[in-house]
């Protein structure tokens, strides 16, 4: 049998998918082929198709003759991970607290407001907040069931995941350039 034909593990994903990150740092790969690597790498079954995710990546090899190492303990481990089937699995908990987060502050901070104009004023004072928070809060809720709907949360863990890597490979070069000046 054929070794490229076995089945291929979650630490072998693993690994590829940290080979591919290194070579998105390295300049490689941009951005959308590091993304649509990173999704076959976790759809793979086989070595040969993970084989087939590094053939063109200076450094890599067949898994029979693989130099892909994992990353050394010193980096921070990434904001955003995605689980062995390629989804994110915290997306839609950060998501809905994206989406809630403003309105809750905007409405704390209108009945901070309310309350210290009501004690100053010493007596209650219409509660205006309701008018902040009521609409506001529906067009919140309906936005969230439909973003729920059209699997939003995933899309943006993904968006997030880019940002983070975009700013992490503008930071190490900004670093590698800083270290090359006299």
């Amino acid at each position: 049998m054929e070794p490229g034909s076995f089945r291929a593990g979650d630490a072998d994903r693993k690994r590829v998918a940290e080979r591919l990150r290194i070579a998105l740092e390295e300049g490689r790969l941009n951005l959308d082929e590091y993304d649509e690597r990173l999704r076959e790498a976790f759809a793979a079954k086989t070595y040969a198709e993970l084989d087939a995710l590094l053939a063109d990546i200076p450094g890599t090899a067949p898994l029979s003759q693989s130099q892909v190492v994992l990353a050394g303990t010193g980096a921070p481990a990434p904001r955003w991970r995605t689980g062995p089937d390629g989804r994110y699995p915290d997306a839609t908990r950060r998501w809905l607290a994206e989406q809630v987060g403003s309105w809750f502050g905007v409405v704390v901070l209108c009945t901070a407001i309310w309350a210290a104009t009501s004690v100053l004023s010493g007596e209650v004072g219409y509660f205006w907040p309701g008018w902040v928070a009521g609409p506001w809060g529906a067009l919140v809720v309906l936005n969230t069931l439909s973003g729920l709907l059209r699997d939003e949360p995933q899309r943006w863990a993904a968006k997030q995941a880019r940002k983070d890597a975009e700013r992490d490979v503008r930071r190490r070069a900004k670093k590698d350039d800083e270290a090359e000046q006299p």
